[in-house]
């Protein structure tokens, strides 16, 4: 293996001018640089050519990080696909499930209506049918009092005109139709 060649030395009667030279800027001016710190009047300077020579990488290295590298290209797309088919399982699952508690109802309600009492209590209340021989008495206000509406006042022979904006009412309705989520259809 080659040999780096060692930085020329300074000759002793220099050495006071290279450490003046060291220090000094190379833009001429006196002051330090923007991004330099200093303490205690010493200036800190890092030399990223200095630094990035003093990373040695073996071909042991270089081997090894380039199969990290290919790892995760190879990697991340099989990843997300693992993640995106174990959300659609997960879904069809709870689909699974649903579905398996609409089937249980189903058979429950199958089942109620193989019992002939059942079968005539439906047929009484749903359809209003009778026995041969019955009497039905059918009861039209069955309310409670206090749902019935209240009887209306007497009617006044006066007429009164009520104040209304019937240009503000037709921007409201104009804003609210155009506004709507939801279309209705008449019929």
């Amino acid at each position: 293996m080659a040999r780096r060649p060692a930085p020329p030395s300074a000759s002793p009667g220099s050495s006071r001018q290279g450490s003046a030279a060291k220090s000094a800027p190379r833009n001429g001016s006196s002051r330090p640089p923007r991004g330099a710190a200093s303490r205690g009047g010493q200036e800190r300077r890092v030399d990223v050519r200095e630094w990035a020579s003093g990373i040695r990488l073996s071909a042991f290295s270089v081997i090894m990080l380039s199969l990290v590298v290919l790892g995760a290209w190879v990697l991340v797309p099989t990843l997300g696909t693992f993640i995106d088919q174990r959300q659609k399982i997960a879904a069809l699952e709870q689909s699974i499930k649903v579905s398996e508690d609409e089937i249980t109802a189903l058979e429950k309600e199958r089942e109620r209506w193989n019992d002939p009492a059942y079968i005539t209590t439906q047929a009484r209340e749903r359809l209003y049918y009778v026995k041969p021989g019955e009497v039905v008495y059918l009861i039209d206000n069955d309310l409670d009092p206090a749902a019935l509406p209240q009887e209306q006042g007497p009617v006044s022979d006066t007429l009164e005109e009520t104040p209304s904006d019937w240009m503000a009412q037709l921007l409201r309705t104009l804003t609210a139709a155009g506004l709507s989520d939801t279309a209705v259809v008449a019929r």
